[in-house]
């Protein structure tokens, strides 16, 4: 970041919905109660995974990071978007800001890989079921993990670093709920199309890939399961990767619709859109996982049980 940023640029205005302060307190109670659902919701599926021996295999290892990135990556932009709702002058720090933009895309970012190795999992538990004890072993279940936060940390401290480093000549009103990329270099009053160029890569590598990735995986997962003889044995597979598929579907059918779509007129629409894949797909992931595995069915009512006794 350069010393004009610094001393011209010491906070930024969020412009929100500010001209229509009605429709703002209906969002604030909306998005405060999504976001209790995103902390209760993804709290319950991780404590559930910790306390139930039955649940600790790779696909719950990673929902349990898939969790743990929804109540981040939330809570890196809806408490401070709730304050603003109910304030005058929406404003957040220079700093804030930077951070806020860091942890939206190193979080987004590392959801997009994980789903892919979830993707992976599925394929191996359906494709190689003899094999997949050793295969997906707790150590490779680790280091991939691992490789979405540090995939996505990478990709967001290369782009937040190259967003902070342009001028703003002054301009600091951000048209968005808060400290949304695109909406930030909107400000740029230099040339940004480095900034463009290393978006376009990213959006290459983090996020077509792991689509490519999860429709190999579907491919060969639904070649396997239609040559499986037995009904109940199709029903089965199916159900394994209903939940994933359904998470993956609205993950990714949301920022497909956000970025391919006709520019709306009113840009107060896009806003919302851009809430709703921030806020309204954490919420759904833990209710999805809750109505459509028997595990977790089971494990709660274990753990109630034992809690009676």
């Amino acid at each position: 970041m350069d010393g004009t940023n610094q001393t011209i640029v010491m906070e930024f205005i969020l412009l929100g919905l500010s001209k229509h302060h009605n429709v703002e307190i209906i969002l604030f109670v909306l998005c405060l109660g999504i976001y209790l659902v995103i902390l209760l919701g993804n709290s319950f599926l991780i404590v559930l995974n910790i306390l139930d021996s039955n649940l600790h295999t790779p696909m719950y290892f990673f929902l349990s990071n898939l969790s743990f990135m929804d109540i981040f990556g939330t809570s890196s932009f809806v408490p401070l978007m709730l304050v603003n709702f109910l304030s005058v002058r929406k404003t957040v720090s220079l700093q804030g800001c930077a951070l806020q933009m860091y942890l939206t895309l190193a979080l987004g970012t590392s959801e997009s890989v994980l789903l892919a190795m979830m993707a992976y999992d599925r394929y191996v538990a359906i494709c190689n079921p003899l094999r997949y004890t050793i295969i997906m072993n707790m150590r490779v279940c680790v280091q991939l993990a691992a490789l979405s936060w540090i995939i996505g940390g990478i990709n967001s401290l290369v782009q937040t670093t190259l967003a902070w480093r342009i001028s703003f000549c002054g301009n600091n009103i951000i048209d968005h709920f808060f400290c949304e990329i695109l909406a930030v270099l909107k400000l740029a009053c230099v040339d940004i199309s480095l900034n463009a160029f290393v978006m376009m890569i990213a959006l290459v590598l983090v996020t077509l890939t792991p689509v490519l990735l999860i429709f190999i995986s579907y491919v060969f997962i639904l070649a396997t399961i239609l040559r499986l003889n037995s009904a109940e044995g199709r029903k089965k597979a199916f159900s394994t990767c209903s939940a994933h598929l359904a998470v993956v579907i609205i993950f990714f059918g949301t920022i497909t619709f956000m970025y391919s779509k006709p520019k709306a007129k009113d840009p107060d629409s896009d806003k919302l859109i851009a809430l709703f894949y921030g806020a309204v797909t954490s919420m759904l992931n833990p209710i999805i996982y809750s109505l459509r595995n028997k595990e977790v069915k089971a494990a709660l009512k274990k753990v109630i049980d034992s809690s009676r006794t």
